[in-house]
């Protein structure tokens, strides 16, 4: 089945590109320098930080993927993590924080080279780069999915469009842009998703009520898990601890979220705008789990054959939504706001200032100004091509939310072992932190890679597989402690000159 879309649907989508296009024009009325490109002059308000970290964090991963978690059986045990998330900000407010605004840095692995020296802030840098791209590859591969159904295009079109207009609107507006476009982006899609839940009941012979019993009787209601293991994701042990340790990571290392503390006028309207974001993705997620359980009840009484759980929600809007009303347009409008524009801006000041910047190549502030600006291309081509592969890999039985949460826990594990050495300990230096990021990975792969394939048996065809958020748990555990014990094995003089005694 094709669907067009109406008149009313592409006046709302056009409105929607036309205001992210905009905004990036009025953002480069303002860019000066580098800094100003990177950081927005470092006087965004509060509330704008807080709708981009929450856009950044979620977007299309969460309008699609988080209502097929619950639409299986996982139903709304996902909110375990945002209480973790929570827990995680805390941290990292006071602990990181000050040590981000204390040096008016431009990327947080600056931290790192003050501490243990340049290989280690280059190493860590290079991580960060891997994994948001990774990441936000399968996002825009998700939110492609929806654009492929309903504009009835090839896949590759869809990502190459989607990857087209972030990367378009970044290039010319910078921070500023990226930022105000987040705060667009995360007003739409959460309006989207409340229109999905009032069409999806009115759908569902019974409505709201029958939902809710439907959702009773499968168990989709309930919240907590106290089982303690390793294996289950989504337990209260897993959410909390897992959750807290991943959240410290991904929002406390990664440049892409410390870029945006970095924009925010102050420290305490950064920690303000960190600590409503919890609250705010706890409320996020709870909408569009909901969605989840709507469309479970929804296809228990209509049924649509074998769908994969990312699918299932795009279906619904590809089939069933009222067209020519401008919920179609909206959705699409929800859908395109994949946010690949907060690690293209990300991915660029990594490279520049990690990497050009110590080496020396350029100081010229036109100079490195142009080169930022086309890293933001090199890097939107880089996430088309791996949003391109993924749909070799999405015939695994994984949501992507599932996927990018696992690369998140496997890599900013890592990220937070070392960020732990340097604030925790005074004798590690840059070898032993070097030593405690390979002995972490290590692990890591043995335990995503290899407990898998030790233990796979013929009852048991995928293996043993430790649950996503304990990954970030063990990588920090085993990077900080093999750090921490190669240090003493290593004489306190041989520390490199940016570490201190």
């Amino acid at each position: 089945m094709t669907l067009h879309l109406g008149p009313l649907d592409l006046l709302v989508l056009l409105a929607y590109l036309a205001s992210a296009v905009a905004v990036g024009l009025w953002a480069s009325g303002k860019t000066r320098d580098l800094e100003s490109y990177l950081l927005g002059d470092r006087d965004l308000p509060w509330w704008a930080i807080l709708g981009s970290i929450v856009a950044t964090e979620t977007s299309a991963a969460t309008v699609l993927s988080v209502p097929g978690e619950a639409y299986g059986p996982t139903g709304m045990k996902f909110l375990q993590l945002a209480l973790g998330y929570i827990v995680g900000r805390s941290v990292i407010v006071y602990v990181l924080l000050p040590l981000y605004f204390r040096g008016q840095l431009l990327t947080a692995y600056e931290v790192l080279h003050h501490r243990f020296g340049g290989l280690t802030r280059q190493a860590a840098s290079l991580l960060f780069l891997i994994a948001r791209n990774l990441g936000d590859g399968l996002r825009l591969f998700l939110a492609a999915i929806v654009l492929q159904k309903l504009a009835a295009i090839p896949l590759e079109l869809s990502v190459i469009v989607i990857g087209a207009i972030s990367t378009i609107y970044t290039f010319v507006g910078g921070m500023r842009s990226v930022i105000w476009n987040d705060c667009i982006q995360f007003a739409v899609y959460v309006a989207g998703g409340i229109a999905a839940v009032i069409v999806i009941a009115s759908h569902v012979s019974g409505g709201f009520g029958e939902i809710f019993r439907f959702a009773a009787e499968e168990d989709k209601l309930r919240i907590f898990d106290f089982r303690l293991s390793l294996t289950e994701p989504y337990t209260f042990w897993a959410g909390l601890i897992g959750g807290a340790v991943l959240t410290i990571g991904t929002h406390g290392t990664d440049h892409s979220m410390v870029q945006r503390y970095l924009s925010a006028k102050s420290q305490r309207a950064a920690a303000g705008a960190l600590l409503a974001s919890g609250v705010v993705v706890l409320l996020q997620f709870a909408l569009f789990l909901f969605i989840g359980i709507e469309l479970a009840c929804y296809f228990s009484q209509h049924p649509a054959g074998e769908l994969k759980k990312d699918e299932v929600f795009a279906h619904f809007i590809v089939h069933e939504f009222p067209s020519n009303t401008g919920l179609i347009g909206l959705m699409l409008a929800a859908i395109l706001a994949s946010n690949l524009s907060s690690s293209l801006s990300a991915s660029a000041a990594a490279v520049i200032s990690d990497f050009n910047i110590p080496w020396g190549k350029s100081t010229e502030p036109a100079k490195l100004l142009l080169w930022t600006r086309l890293l933001t291309i090199v890097f939107g081509v880089v996430q088309i091509v791996i949003g391109i592969g993924a749909q070799h890999l999405y015939a695994l039985d994984k949501t992507v939310v599932n996927s990018a949460l696992t690369i998140a826990g496997f890599v900013f594990g890592l990220l937070l072992g070392v960020f732990a050495l340097g604030v925790l300990t005074r004798r590690t230096g840059q070898a032993a932190a070097l030593v405690g990021m390979a002995v972490g990975l290590a692990v890591l792969l043995f335990l995503q890679f290899g407990l898998p394939l030790a233990t796979k048996t013929e009852s048991m065809k995928d293996g043993i597989a430790v649950a996503f958020p304990w990954l970030a748990v063990i990588g920090a555990g085993t990077t900080f402690m093999a750090g921490w014990i190669a240090s003493w094995l290593q004489p306190a003089s041989i520390r490199p000159p940016g570490a201190t005694s």
